[in-house]
């Protein structure tokens, strides 16, 4: 008679877990079931107007318009193109945030046409002529302080546009 009881005893255990178990297994299931899909949303694309800087190995590097719908080559061209050492194989997108600050656009002045050289301060048609034929007659500047012995050019005009020049490599 006392194995009865034992076995009685063991077949109640069991019923009650399981009744446990399903009674656990319905309130979970019941939390998960009323749950609303996942809705994902696109934003919309935004209108692209502003500048980008273009620079690296590129003929004249600096700030240029950017417009929705410019490809990556209508840019490059902007920049005067690539120059022979270029890289395509690797190409760099920078996003500033709001609060950096703007950095002004420098003007390689070995590179850079009368036109562009005359968009200094102080450089006008005549000096621009001159920066022009100094380098073609002397080659290209090393460093941006040569530029004082263009004729024309002193320490005054070049304190005033050496945070402006710049030389290449």
């Amino acid at each position: 008679m006392t194995t009865s009881k034992v076995n009685t005893y063991w077949i109640l255990l069991v019923i009650f877990l399981i009744a446990v178990i399903a009674v656990s297994s319905a309130a979970i299931w019941s939390k998960y079931r009323g749950r609303q899909p996942i809705e994902i949303t696109i934003p919309d694309a935004r209108e692209l107007n502003g500048e980008i800087y273009i620079g690296g190995a590129v003929n004249n590097p600096g700030f240029y318009p950017l417009k929705s719908g410019d490809t990556l080559e209508s840019l490059v061209l902007a920049a005067g193109g690539t120059t022979d050492n270029a890289d395509l194989s690797q190409v760099s997108l920078y996003f500033p945030t709001p609060d950096e600050s703007d950095t002004s656009q420098k003007i390689d002045i070995n590179r850079a046409e009368p036109w562009l050289l005359m968009a200094l301060p102080g450089i006008g048609e005549a000096r621009a002529q001159d920066i022009v034929e100094y380098r073609r007659q002397n080659g290209p500047f090393r460093q941006i302080n040569e530029l004082v012995k263009v004729e024309g050019i002193g320490g005054a005009t070049y304190e005033r546009i050496k945070h402006l020049i710049t030389v290449a490599d």
